[in-house]
């Protein structure tokens, strides 16, 4: 064979598989190229199934449901409704009794912060199927319900009846002890509660309440005598 006909052959062979290759036909390699030159070649390059090499796709995992709410979760709520609607009621007796722009700003924050509190804690209840608190619960014979920190109804009445240095002086110690109540509730919930949007709730009270009394108790110590 010259070098011209064996180049001329050799060629078409390659241009025969690049076009099988192409094609991902191994018949069409094998027809085209033929003889032994076909054996030599695809035992080279023989065409295989197609192989997907992408790995294996990777399912997003099952969605967790959240867990249910427990009964400390419920009692939580239920109980805090009251004890809130409590402090807004104290606070809402400051304007036009209190001598301090600092107990005037305080109360203030307390309504703002507690007022949204309750209307999440009443969505809570209703979406789990629970009464709601009725109005003017805390307000009974002792005015306490087993809630920590809940003021008697004398002791809203004398708050109301005062004005001044005493309002603050008194305003300021009834809020301590109602803050540390609720404070109290908190540490409970964040115990023993399972609905993390209730313990979440209840670590924000937790951490502002602190907060205020500091600050409660940094006013009180200016003001006693």
């Amino acid at each position: 064979m010259t070098v011209h006909t064996w180049w001329s052959r050799w060629t078409a062979v390659t241009t025969g598989v690049r076009v099988a290759l192409a094609t991902g036909s191994r018949a069409v390699a094998v027809a085209v190229v033929g003889g032994p030159a076909a054996a030599v070649l695809l035992s080279g390059c023989a065409v295989g199934p197609s192989v997907d090499d992408s790995g294996p796709t990777t399912q997003p995992p099952a969605a967790t449901a959240p867990a249910a709410p427990n009964a400390t979760d419920i009692a939580f709520a239920r109980d805090m409704i009251p004890h809130h609607q409590q402090a807004i009621e104290m606070a809402g007796l400051v304007a036009g009794r209190s001598a301090s722009a600092a107990v005037q700003d305080l109360a203030g924050r307390i309504r703002a912060a507690q007022d949204p509190e309750i209307d999440q804690m009443a969505g809570w209840l209703t979406e789990w199927g629970q009464p709601l608190p009725s109005p003017g619960q805390h307000t009974g014979a002792d005015g306490h319900h087993g809630m920590p920190g809940m003021m008697t109804g004398d002791e809203m009445t004398a708050l109301s009846n005062s004005t001044g240095v005493e309002f603050d002086r008194r305003f300021l110690d009834m809020m301590i002890r109602h803050h540390e109540g609720a404070v109290q509730m908190a540490r409970i919930l964040r115990a023993d509660g399972a609905d993390p949007a209730v313990r979440q709730l209840a670590e924000s009270i937790a951490t502002s309440q602190e907060a205020e009394i500091g600050e409660m108790r940094e006013l009180l110590a200016e003001i006693r005598p």
